[in-house]
This record gives C-alpha cells, sequence and structure tokens, in this order.
C-alpha cells in the first residue's frame, strides 16, 4: 500500500475497524475512506456499488459486520446470516467488479468447529458440525472466506482472510444483551462498585477458556499482514494464551477495585469449552502482539468510563 492509497475501511465505527483506522492513520495513510451505515447500507447491492464505482478504493479492509455475544446470536439466528452474508457478498464482488488491488476479510474464530483439537490451526476449518449457539454468524463468516477464496481461483483477486480471535479494546460494546463477556464483566464490575452490590453473576460455570486480544494488536496485525501476505490459506490472529472465564472475571474484579464476591449462573450457558487459536503461522510471519491482558483491561476500563459512563 502507497501512503496516499485511496483505502476503504468498512465499519469503521466498530472496534475492529476503528482501531484499523487509527492504526492506518498513525503509519501515515492519508487517504483513508469511510461511510456510515445510514450513509451507505452495505445490505444494498446497488448502494455498495455506486459507492465504489464513484469512490474507486484501492484497498478494503472489511470490518464490517453484524456482531453480539451469545444471547444476541442465539436470539437474532435470521439476521446474523442474513446480514452478514449480504454485507460480505456485495462488498467482496464489488471489489472484484471494480478491480481493487486488495481486499481484507475480517472473520471469526467461531468458524471453527465446537469440538476440535485445541489450538485451533486453520486447516481444521469445515472438519466438525459448529457451536449451535452461533452457528448462523459462523456459516456467514465461512461462506465470507470461501468467496474470497474462490474469487482468487475464478479471477486470481487478490482477496485475503484473517481470523480474529476474542476481542476487546476501544469502542467496544458494553450492552449487557448484545456484548461480549469481557465487555459485559467490565460494566458489571463497575456498576457494582459503583453501587456497592455484594457480589457480581457471572454465566455458566466460570470454567470455559478463552484467549483475549486487544483491538489495537489486531489492527497492527491487519495492516502487517495486508502489506506482507497474499496467500489463499486463511490465518489466525491472536495471542496464543487463553484464561478461564473465572480468572478473567478476577482479573476484570481487580483491575475495576470491585470488593465483593464473584456467583456464577450455571443455568447459563458456557458455549465451546475452549477456544485458543494456533498463531504459529503468524509469528512464522513475523508478528506477535504487544498488549497483555491485564494492561489491556486497564485501557479498555479508562476508555469505558469516559465514553460510557460519562455518556
Amino acid at each position: 500500500m502507497e501512503l496516499n492509497s485511496r483505502i476503504y475501511v468498512a465499519g469503521h465505527r466498530g472496534m475492529v475497524g476503528s482501531a484499523i483506522v487509527k492504526k492506518l492513520e498513525e503509519s501515515g495513510y492519508t487517504n483513508i475512506l469511510t461511510r456510515t451505515s445510514k450513509e451507505l447500507d452495505l445490505r444494498n447491492q446497488k448502494a455498495v456499488f455506486n459507492f465504489f464505482e464513484a469512490e474507486k478504493p484501492d484497498y478494503v479492509f472489511l470490518a464490517a459486520a453484524k456482531v453480539g455475544g451469545i444471547h444476541a446470536n442465539n436470539t437474532y439466528r435470521a439476521d446474523f446470516l442474513y446480514d452478514n452474508l449480504m454485507i460480505e457478498a456485495n462488498l467482496i464482488h464489488a471489489a472484484h467488479l471494480f478491480q481493487v488491488s486488495k481486499l481484507m476479510f475480517l472473520g471469526s474464530s467461531c468458524i471453527y468447529p465446537k469440538m476440535a483439537p485445541q489450538p485451533l490451526k486453520e486447516e481444521y476449518l469445515l472438519t466438525g458440525p459448529l457451536e449451535q449457539t452461533n452457528e448462523p454468524y459462523a456459516i456467514a463468516k465461512i461462506a465470507g472466506i470461501k468467496l474470497c477464496e474462490a474469487y482468487r481461483d475464478q479471477y486470481g483477486s487478490n482477496f485475503i482472510s484473517v481470523m480474529p480471535t476474542n476481542l476487546y479494546g476501544y469502542n467496544d460494546n458494553y450492552d449487557l444483551n448484545n456484548s461480549h463477556v469481557l465487555p459485559a464483566l467490565i460494566r458489571k464490575f463497575h456498576e457494582a462498585k459503583e453501587n456497592n452490590a455484594p457480589a457480581v453473576t457471572v454465566w455458566g460455570t466460570g470454567s470455559p477458556m478463552r484467549e483475549f486480544l486487544f483491538a489495537d494488536d489486531l489492527a497492527d496485525a491487519c495492516v502487517f499482514l495486508m502489506e506482507n501476505y497474499g496467500e489463499r490459506e486463511l490465518v489466525n490472529i491472536g495471542t496464543g494464551e487463553d484464561i478461564s472465564i473465572k480468572d478473567l472475571a478476577l482479573l476484570i474484579k481487580d483491575v475495576v477495585g470491585f470488593e465483593g464476591e464473584l456467583e456464577f449462573d450455571t443455568s447459563k450457558p458456557d458455549g465451546t469449552p475452549r477456544k485458543l487459536m494456533d498463531v504459529s503461522k503468524l509469528h512464522s510471519l513475523g508478528f506477535k502482539h504487544k498488549t497483555e491482558l491485564k494492561e489491556g483491561i486497564a485501557l479498555a476500563y479508562a476508555d469505558f468510563k469516559v465514553k460510557y459512563v460519562t455518556a
């Protein structure tokens, strides 16, 4: 990418997209294209084609998606499947039609089978059944990967796919019904501390193992791979380290400064027992994350207090 290349970041107001925009700006890229969902409905093929025809982006980061935690994924199954299929199909096809130099599609670690061996290697895709609660989202993301592969196979398009692990960071979603576990726990512990509550309830048993990557580290990896990787096969992006939900809750409790107890609501689902990415491919390409979990949680909590609590 040249510093004046026209770079379209789809989903620039989300946690991932905003981190990518920030990284590009810090790296000296001066021609970043963005549109809000009100300005451009990515589910509308004609609107997407008109945008590509008018703006002629050279590079595309496809970070736009309908996202949420277990509850949202399981409740809005049709919306998650339809919206994500439309967004990625329209953008990937437009990138082909308007001869974009390179496109990066961002998937999710939930594409891997529920009971796949750990850590999750890239080649485990489509080797077994998916986790039921987020199957529609996972199927949409798998379709996006396969679209990138198919356009590469048929047309020689330079479309690559990356699979981030669980993310957290600046501009996260703290809605208790629709957010992921880490931001939900930050909000729960903060509100419990403010209200002098005796305890905080955590969904499930606390035993599932999860890996967490600071969104700014993901953005660093995405820009690095856009500049240095051009193969057909997808690349996992993560830390290669995981932690139990119980230990995560204790870490957040410590960062927030909540003095009360932890309670586990075992009537709520645990989801997949373990989701750890094999990041040996990423490391072999020369990239490793910088932000450790406790430091990242402190940064995210500070951002939460400024943006969410003030608002």
